[in-house]
């Protein structure tokens, strides 16, 4: 008897790009991968033999929850990871890009069919690898097979090396520099309703899981880019700390850890326009949060990096 370990599985991503081409993507995560799907129960009352006025509960299952999952993927200076950068980004038709994922154990193969990158997060700071926490959700996941499973798609080549980086953080807002910045998180969200999946006929039909109902489609409601800038209070700053604002040209870039402030960043972000909310926090060493805010339902959130070259397209 074997057991399949965590820190030995491999992630691919298949997806289907504009000409018809299906390419596999090899995507190095960290130990941090899980994926998982529910299936919904419903209940209802029964009355029992032997006294009509006592009930018991019975239930049926006839769908699936939508599935999820999580991945944390450090990001590299070659970049072979940007094709998830694209996928939490951009939106065509009120659809995110949807791709097949496979995660791929020593002992089996398991795929989540449909999947969509809901969520991502990124912390600017200088004390951890740059990494991006991704969340998303699937229709399906089932298990396609052994560890020999052949993954479809054209591979996409590798780079022969992977240079994981740290970087810290340089913000301008409204053409200023900000300074003392010791942290700043951003947060990507893209608000998803499934639509409505049931019907009487087709739950009538369900007997197992090979026939379960599932979900298919889907809107995006709203697009939250969010977030929080740290910094030291000084006495050049110190009459911000109740400040507020609507309509501030935000720009974040991550610069790598050894180059000077105005060097090429590795990534960067503009919005414009955000909304923030300036507070005090008093510790040993007073700081100040900005929590910032852009709501933006257009399909240009991926025009919005304007600092990432994808190494693919």
């Amino acid at each position: 008897m074997s057991y399949s370990f965590l820190k030995e599985s491999k992630l691919y991503i298949v997806y289907g790009e504009v000409g018809g081409t299906l390419y596999k993507y090899r995507v190095y995560t960290s130990s941090a991968i899980s994926f998982n799907q529910t299936f919904a129960s419903d209940s209802y009352s029964v009355k029992t033999l032997h006294d009509q006025s006592k009930m018991f509960e019975g239930s049926t299952i006839t769908k699936a929850n939508p599935a999820n999952f999580e991945i944390d993927v450090p990001l590299t200076d070659e970049k072979d990871e940007s094709i998830i950068i694209d996928l939490l980004s951009d939106v065509t038709a009120g659809q995110l890009r949807s791709f097949d994922m496979y995660v791929q154990t020593n002992q089996s193969t398991f795929k989540l069919e449909n999947a969509i990158i809901t969520g991502g997060a990124l912390d600017f700071g200088s004390n951890n690898v740059f990494t991006i926490r991704l969340q998303g959700e699937g229709t399906k996941l089932s298990r396609a097979g052994d560890e020999s499973y052949t993954i479809p798609g054209t591979a996409r080549s590798e780079s022969a090396t992977r240079t994981p980086l740290m970087v810290y953080p340089v913000v301008t807002a409204d053409s200023l520099d900000m300074n003392n910045i010791t942290s700043v998180t951003l947060n990507i969200q893209n608000n998803i309703d499934w639509t409505p999946f049931e019907t009487l006929h087709s739950s009538l039909n369900v007997t197992n899981s090979s026939n379960v109902m599932r979900a298919s489609n889907y809107t995006v409601t709203k697009r939250v880019v969010s977030g929080a800038i740290n910094q030291y209070q000084t006495d050049n700053n110190i009459t911000q700390f109740d400040d507020f604002s609507t309509n501030t040209d935000l720009t974040i870039k991550a610069v790598k850890v050894g180059n000077a402030a105005n060097a090429t960043p590795f990534f960067q972000i503009r919005l414009n326009p955000i909304t923030y909310t300036a507070r005090m926090t008093p510790s040993e060493v007073y700081m100040q949060s900005y929590d910032f805010s852009s709501t933006d339902n257009s399909t240009t959130l991926d025009a919005s990096i304007t600092q990432y070259n994808n190494r693919y397209f």
